[in-house]
């Protein structure tokens, strides 16, 4: 099937869509997803970010909808996110596919009231986006009604398995009917319990992957910049944030308490910031993301909860200012850019803590950061020195070199070692006390044995 007949064949109202969303074609991810999706398959993809996965289930999903409508049925769609901003994206797209036609969305997240959610359910749309943990509240109570269901989605299966819902997930699917359809979605298919819960979830998934994230994005220039320390790092975002050429930026930390700190940095100096971390309640969420769409502010800067769920246009730079724990959280921070095939810019605040890990996402993702510097910020910080090889390291390859010549410092060392040996005090004869099964040098003369 060529790619522009997928499109062509599904409803006219999708297609209506598709055409005043301009979309014309389908991305790769797309393309070889949604036919097995059609055809009724178990499927499980493994998709980068900013591939365009989301339209991947939700036009084959809709479509099916369309062409088999059912009124008198509970839930049809059950689609679960990790993050509430995620799952306001995933709704937000849905509404947008669907806008031409009859069918209905709910979202049922974690900080809304929950007696309005109760009568999202009794309003019965046919698609539910949700997070698991407030997802499986409404079941355990009885709210949600899961025995109709057709289709389960769950997206950003590593994201959600490295959240610790994966109970959650399986829970919510011990509420959904046997015979439903599932699809996971995933950076990677790799990360450990992935496997098992597609082998709870899934009937002999068919597996799609187009990528790993470890694939390194060539749309992305990547950077890193050493630095001291807090305040370094935060003159270096600074300078960055006020002298960069971009639309709109990202500045990822990995805890809420440097979220809101520099966020109040970066105010005070006259650039239009807005923050986002777990703590924050829903509606300034809302609010957040409404100005950041819309470029009222042109920067955000956010904790890992809210990485996995930012879908805006226009984003050419992010910022790491504190480096991601591992490569799937790296991936999913900088892929926040170069969306669409745009380009974007990542930069990496490194200290000496954050060295070695680095190197390690470095190597996972196959890439090679470039080492930047800013001349008016240069700080004593360069990087680690050449490191020797260590005395572990040194000595076993003495030992298989055998014949290696000795350099004059390594002569004296072992001579002055050599004397220490010989100049050590012999080991007392007198007998030892065994205490349990440790022996002990008493230093006492060896008791008679009592007649």
């Amino acid at each position: 099937m060529s790619e522009t007949s997928i499109f062509q064949s599904l409803h006219s109202g999708l297609q209506k869509a598709l055409e005043k969303l301009q979309l014309p074609t389908p991305t790769e991810v797309q393309q070889q997803s949604i036919q097995p999706i059609l055809d009724g398959k178990d499927v499980m993809v493994s998709a980068e970010t900013g591939s365009g996965k989301t339209a991947a289930f939700l036009l084959p999903i809709i479509h099916k909808l369309l062409e088999k409508p059912s009124r008198h049925t509970s839930t049809r769609v059950l689609i679960l996110a990790p993050t509430r901003e995620l799952a306001r994206q995933i709704n937000k797209h849905a509404k947008d596919l669907t806008q031409f036609t009859p069918i209905k969305t709910g979202l049922i997240i974690g900080g809304a009231e929950y007696k309005y959610q109760q009568s999202i359910f009794r309003d019965n749309p046919e698609i539910i986006i949700a997070t698991p943990g407030r997802m499986l509240e409404h079941c355990e109570k009885e709210s949600a009604d899961l025995n109709d269901l057709e289709y389960l989605v769950i997206d950003e299966a590593d994201k959600m398995f490295e959240m610790g819902f994966t109970d959650d997930v399986q829970a919510i699917a011990g509420y959904c009917n046997s015979e439903r359809q599932t699809l996971l979605f995933s950076a990677t298919l790799k990360t450990k319990g992935i496997r098992h819960l597609t082998d709870y979830l899934m009937d002999e998934p068919e597996a799609i992957v187009l990528n790993t994230f470890e694939a390194k994005n060539d749309a992305i220039e990547q950077f890193i910049i050493t630095a001291d320390d807090l305040n370094h790092k935060e003159k270096l975002t600074q300078w960055l944030l006020a002298n960069e050429e971009y639309r709109k930026a990202i500045v990822f930390c990995n805890t809420k308490e440097q979220v809101d700190r520099l966020g109040g940095l970066i105010r005070y100096h006259k650039i239009a910031a807005g923050t986002l971390h777990g703590d924050i309640s829903q509606s300034v969420r809302n609010h957040v993301m409404t100005q950041f769409r819309d470029s009222k502010i042109k920067v955000l800067i956010a904790s890992d909860v809210a990485a996995r769920g930012i879908d805006v246009k226009d984003i050419d730079l992010v910022i790491n200012f504190d480096m991601a724990h591992n490569a799937e959280d790296y991936i999913h921070r900088i892929g926040r850019t170069a969306r669409a095939g745009e380009t974007g810019t990542a930069i990496s605040l490194i200290s000496h803590r954050e060295w070695n890990l680095m190197v390690t996402i470095e190597k996972a993702i196959s890439g090679k950061f470039q080492l930047r510097t800013i001349k008016e910020l240069q700080g004593k910080y360069k990087g680690p020195k050449k490191l020797k090889a260590s005395g572990k390291a040194a000595g076993s390859k003495k030992k298989k070199d055998g014949a290696k010549k000795l350099t004059a410092r390594e002569k004296k060392r072992l001579e002055k070692k050599q004397g220490k040996k010989s100049a050590a005090p012999a080991q007392s004869n007198k007998p030892k006390k065994k205490f349990g099964a440790v022996l002990v040098d008493t230093g006492e003369a060896p008791m008679k044995k009592k007649s």
